[in-house]
Parts: structure tokens; C-alpha cells; sequence
């Protein structure tokens, strides 16, 4: 049962949601035609590598920039291979391990070198699991550590170096002798040509900022405190995210020193025009997570009904936390105080269809 949703990602509205047939590229261009049909027309997308739908770009936007999502590329790819092979360094030092121990009660000659030839085996196991792990984890936190959009000093990185250090990275774990390891180095290289895109748009937006008039240093502790929030929001780690909170706390504390009674209004306008560089889909995942639990419910009969009051729910709802907390994704996007709860609204548009239904007389 697919879905085919799409959400502006600054205020997080959903603007079209609708069951479909299957995830191919005639879907998603109907999709976008419906759209642009009733005035909305799409500036920058930032997408997975769906096969449908990065199809249906080339053909119906093809003005447009594409921005692989990051995690996807990178985190979602590579990751896992992290775990695995920290697993697998664990698992042979505790069969070295045990090998050791086990020479403890050998006692003949013959016994003895067995035992001594297996030791020796696994020793070699481990060390090598324990190099296999610790290469490739250097190599995964550097490749991560690309997509950075500012360096250490807060000033904007050169989209050029990222790629070329993407590429050395990924011609490192080459030389590492796995097989599916390369086979997904390669899957990586295949969204190089629109991974990096987000920092062309970093590139206006330090442009547009530039022209303010803010102080330099500020505006650079601004954005190294920015990047530091980003860490933050996505840290699954209580320790890393303790030291994205502080590190931001930090470059803060710098800024108010140098803007003074200007800090509130410089930050929030630095702060929004950073959030217009976005190079993940993560919020697409968000309000993934809020549709699933009824996708899940409904046992695959869910109906387009349905889908439209999920949509209406979550546009008209209030965020209790986070950057959007008060306000509701319409108000954001239109700009426009939503005064009543998306209950009342919905119980008004349900009186205004069928003036009857609430009356309970008859």
C-alpha cells in the first residue's frame, strides 16, 4: 500500500498525501501536477534514491535541484557496518579468549601444541577483526565529519574539498578487502553528483547574510552554534548530545558578548536562514513515524479519507516542543495565528458540509 506525501520542510506541512498504486515515476509526476495544479511549485527537493522518484525528477522538474539525502548516502549505507564490525571484533577476542584458557589444562606434548597452533589462530583472528574495526570506524566518523557545513571556526566549507575527501574516504575502504563493503562504498559514489548540493545553497545564504552588515566573529560563532544545534537534534547518544548542547551554550555566550542587546534579533535571523540549507530528509521520517502507528492499525485498508484527516490533524496541530513549539505547521507556512484547536476546526468544517450531524434531537 504506498503512500506518496510531500511536506515544505520549514514549517513541516504536509501539503498532499494520497494513497497510490505503486512508488513508480507516472506517480509521483501526477503527484507534482496535482500540486502545481492548485499553485504549488516546488523549488529545491531533497529525496532518497528512489528509483520512481528520482525518474519522475528528471522528466517533470528537471529545473530543479535534487538533494540526495545525507543519511540515506552515507549514515543509512554505511553505518550498520559499524556495529557489525565492532560485533565481530568482541566475538574473536572472547574465542582468543577462551583459546588461552584452554591451555591451562592441556597436557601432553601433542595437546599442548594443538591448543598453542589454535591460540595462535585465533590471536590472529582478533587482531586482524580489531584493525578491520578500528580502520573502518576512523574512516566512517571522517566521511561523516564531510558533511559539516561549516568548519571548526564557523566559516563555510568549500563543497569541492568535501567531495574530494568523500572520494579518498571511500577509495580507502576499498583497500579494506571486503566485498560488500565496496559494493556499498560504490552505492555511495552513485549520489555523489547531488550529495553536496546543500552547500550551494549555503553559499547564498552566507551571501545574503554577508550583506547585513553583522559582525563577522558573531556571525561565525552564530553558525558554528547552528551546526552544533543540528548535532544536537540529532544525536541518539544522552553523552553526544550533552556535548552539542554545551558546545553550543558555548559559541552563544561568545556571540552575546559581541552583539550585546542585538543578540536576540541577529540569532533568530541568522537561525532561520540557516534552516533553509537542508540536506536530509529526516523530516519526512518524523511525520513518518506520526502516519505509521495508524498505517499499522488499519491492517491495509486504510483509505484516502483517512489520510486526510491524518493530514489535517498533523497541519492544524500544535507542536508542544522543539523550534515550532506553539505553533501549528499552517501557521508557519501561511504566516497566518491559528487561534482554535484543529479540533474545532475540524468539528466547523464537518457543521459547514452537513449542518445536521451534530444534531443529536432527531
Amino acid at each position: 500500500m504506498p503512500l506518496i506525501f510531500r511536506i515544505r520542510s520549514l514549517s513541516s506541512a504536509i501539503l498532499r498525501i494520497e494513497l497510490a498504486d505503486s512508488r513508480k515515476a507516472e506517480e509521483w509526476k501526477h503527484h507534482w501536477q496535482c500540486l502545481e495544479e492548485n499553485g504549488i511549485f516546488a523549488a529545491y527537493l531533497v529525496c532518497d534514491e528512489g528509483t520512481g522518484l528520482c525518474a519522475a525528477k528528471k522528466e517533470a522538474l528537471p529545473e530543479i535541484v535534487r538533494q540526495s539525502d545525507t543519511y540515506h548516502a552515507i549514515a543509512h549505507t554505511l553505518g550498520s557496518w559499524v556495529e557489525r564490525f565492532e560485533k565481530a571484533a568482541y566475538g574473536a577476542i572472547k574465542i582468543e579468549d577462551k583459546r588461552l584458557k584452554s591451555l591451562d589444562s592441556a597436557r601432553s606434548k601433542r595437546v599442548i601444541n594443538k591448543r598453542i597452533k589454535q591460540f595462535k589462530m585465533a590471536q590472529k583472528a582478533a587482531t586482524e577483526a580489531i584493525t578491520l574495526y578500528d580502520s573502518f570506524h576512523f574512516l566512517y566518523l571522517c566521511l561523516i565529519d564531510q558533511l559539516r557545513v561549516f568548519d571548526i571556526n564557523g566559516a563555510l566549507r568549500y563543497r569541492e574539498d568535501a567531495e574530494e575527501n568523500i572520494k579518498i574516504g571511500l577509495d580507502l575502504i576499498d583497500t579494506l578487502g571486503k566485498n560488500s563493503l565496496t559494493a556499498a562504498a560504490n552505492k555511495v559514489r552513485r549520489t555523489l553528483p547531488e550529495l553536496f548540493n546543500y552547500f550551494d545553497v549555503a553559499k547564498e545564504v552566507m551571501s545574503k547574510l554577508g550583506q547585513q552588515g553583522i559582525d563577522q566573529n558573531a556571525l561565525c560563532a552564530l553558525c558554528l552554534a547552528w551546526q552544533w544545534n543540528k548535532g544536537k537534534i540529532k544525536a541518539k547518544k544522552a553523552n553526544i548530545r550533552q556535548q552539542c548542547i554545551q558546545n553550543e551554550n558555548n559559541c552563544l555566550e561568545f556571540t552575546i558578548g559581541h552583539l550585546q542587546e542585538e543578540y536576540e534579533n541577529v540569532k533568530e535571523q541568522v537561525y532561520e536562514e540557516l534552516d533553509q540549507i537542508v540536506q536530509s530528509s529526516a523530516l519526512v521520517e518524523c511525520i513518518n513515524s506520526i502516519i505509521r502507528p495508524y498505517l499499522d492499525n488499519s491492517r491495509n485498508q486504510i483509505t484516502q479519507e483517512t489520510l486526510n484527516l491524518i493530514m489535517f490533524y498533523h497541519n492544524n496541530r500544535r507542536y508542544i516542543a522543539g523550534k515550532r513549539k506553539d505553533k501549528t505547521p499552517i501557521e508557519i507556512l501561511t504566516g497566518k495565528k491559528q487561534d482554535k484547536d484543529w479540533t474545532e476546526l475540524l468539528f466547523e468544517i464537518v457543521d459547514q458540509k452537513d449542518p445536521s450531524f451534530f444534531d443529536f434531537s432527531q
